[in-house]
Order: structure tokens, then sequence, then C-alpha cells
């Protein structure tokens, strides 16, 4: 068995989960962004407590590497590249939109299109088809009534994610669906564990967070 801690800062909701192999052991979840910093560590402490496990047991770190929010992405990558280095375990990177994106498959569209809120009327987002192809690559978009128009023309296609709401008022078309969907670390335990598996590990040297804009 492996025992791997998943974090996901990006977004206004952190979590973390604590996985043997792919198997959630333990959630823990805080909805105010102001505390991420203060909250992450003594949760990770109460992770290992409440499911009687040692922190030297672990096996790896995995993380949302953005892109998000700029402090919870600073915070994210700053306390797991410390547990890593510290018990000198490999660090796993995940896509925050991709992540997403594999949420959403179930939908039944065409195409898929997570969207995290950048503030104003910008979100971060990307399209994928049902079968996880790339089309957009992930980046950060000013919303306006025009956008992603050519898509919806002849796809069907979802939009969700703490971004959807803004872009909602501004497309209305048959073939788009907006829904909510609940996003945390636990949804992260499947891929980090298959890139565990696959030794696809982050370079800690020079690693950074995914921020798409300065």
């Amino acid at each position: 068995m492996s025992l791997i801690l998943s974090m996901d800062l990006s977004t206004e909701s952190a979590s973390i989960c604590l996985a043997e192999n792919e198997d959630c052991l333990c959630l823990l979840t805080n909805n105010r962004q102001k505390d991420h910093a203060s909250w992450l560590h003594t949760s990770i402490k109460q992770a290992f407590t409440d499911t009687g496990k040692n922190l030297i047991e672990l096996d790896a770190v995995g993380l949302t590497a953005g892109p998000g929010s700029y402090t919870g992405l600073r915070v994210g990558m700053a306390t797991a590249k410390g547990l890593c280095y510290a018990l000198k375990i490999p660090l796993v990177l995940l896509n925050t939109l991709e992540v997403m994106a594999r949420m959403a498959v179930s939908a039944g569209t065409d195409y898929i299109c997570p969207m995290i809120d950048a503030r104003r009327m910008e979100v971060y987002t990307a399209v994928y088809d049902n079968e996880m192809n790339q089309l957009v690559a992930p980046c950060a978009m000013v919303l306006d009534k025009h956008s992603f128009s050519d898509y919806v023309e002849h796809h069907s296609m979802v939009f969700f994610g703490n971004g959807k709401d803004k872009f909602e008022p501004l497309l209305r078309h048959d073939r788009a669906l907006f829904i909510d969907l609940p996003f945390d670390a636990s949804h992260l335990a499947r891929d980090i564990y298959a890139k565990y598996n696959r030794v696809e590990f982050a370079d800690l040297a020079y690693v950074e967070p995914i921020y798409l804009k300065n």
C-alpha cells in the first residue's frame, strides 16, 4: 500500500486527502480562503492523527499546481516541497483544470469547459472533448457574449467551476449546459496514484505553480 497526501488550494475551498493507493482515508476542507495558510499545516497533522498514520509512512505528496488562486498555489507548493524535501519522497503534480474536466465527462456533452474565477470577468479555463483530448490549452480569458459561441453552435458543451456563474448570463444557448460540480482533493487521488506508479515526479528544485498570468 502507498500512503499519499493530496492537496488542493487552487480555489476558494482548500482541501487535503490522505489516501492509501487511490482510496481516500480522510478528507478535510476549509471554505475560508484567507485562512488557507494557517489551516493547511494544522489539518495535515489532524489527518494523520485521525487515521492513526505516521508522517514518516508517507510515500508521496500530490498537488494541484494550478491555475488558480495565486496565494493558494504558493502556499500549497511551498508546503508540498517542504514535506518532500524533509521526508525524501516524490512530488506529483496535476493541472487543476484537467482534473476538473475528468469529473465532468459523465455529463455526456461533446465538450467540457471548467472555469476557475480569476476576478472581474476573467477566468482560467480550457476546453476538452469527452475523451479528454485538449482542444483549448489552459489559459486566462476575459469573458464576453462571444466567448465559446463557435463551439456551442454545433456541439453540446458543459460549463462548471466557480467561474461559470459570471458566464452563464452571457451565453444563452440550448447546447450550453451550466452545472454545479463539487471539487475537492479526494478527486485527485486516482490520478495522483496513477502518476506515482508511472514515476511521473516533479523536479523539486525547479517546479513552480501554473499561474498563467503575471
